[in-house]
C-alpha cells in the first residue's frame, strides 16, 4: 500500500514524469524511487532531490518512509 501512495504523490508532483517506486526490503518503509521529469532540466542533483523530498514530506515526517534512495533525471 505504501508503494502506491508514494507513487501517487510523486505522479502528482511530477505529472509529466516517469515514476517507479521499489520497496527495497519488503517491510514497507525502505524505498528506492526513480523519477524522470522535465522539472529537473537545468537543476543540480541536490536541487532535484530536494524537489522529490518536498513531494514526499508528509510520509517522511510521519515515519511511513524510514529510508529513501532517490534517482532523478531530467529529459534534456
Amino acid at each position: 500500500m505504501a508503494t502506491e501512495s508514494i507513487r501517487a504523490r510523486l505522479q502528482e508532483a511530477f505529472p509529466d514524469g516517469t515514476v517507479s517506486v521499489e520497496d527495497r526490503t519488503g517491510g514497507g518503509d525502505h524505498f528506492q524511487v526513480t523519477v524522470v521529469s522535465r522539472a529537473f532540466d537545468g537543476l543540480s542533483l541536490i536541487e532535484q532531490h530536494k524537489l522529490v523530498n518536498a513531494a514526499l514530506a508528509v510520509p517522511l515526517a510521519d515515519g511511513t518512509i524510514h529510508e529513501l534512495r532517490i534517482r532523478t533525471k531530467g529529459t534534456a
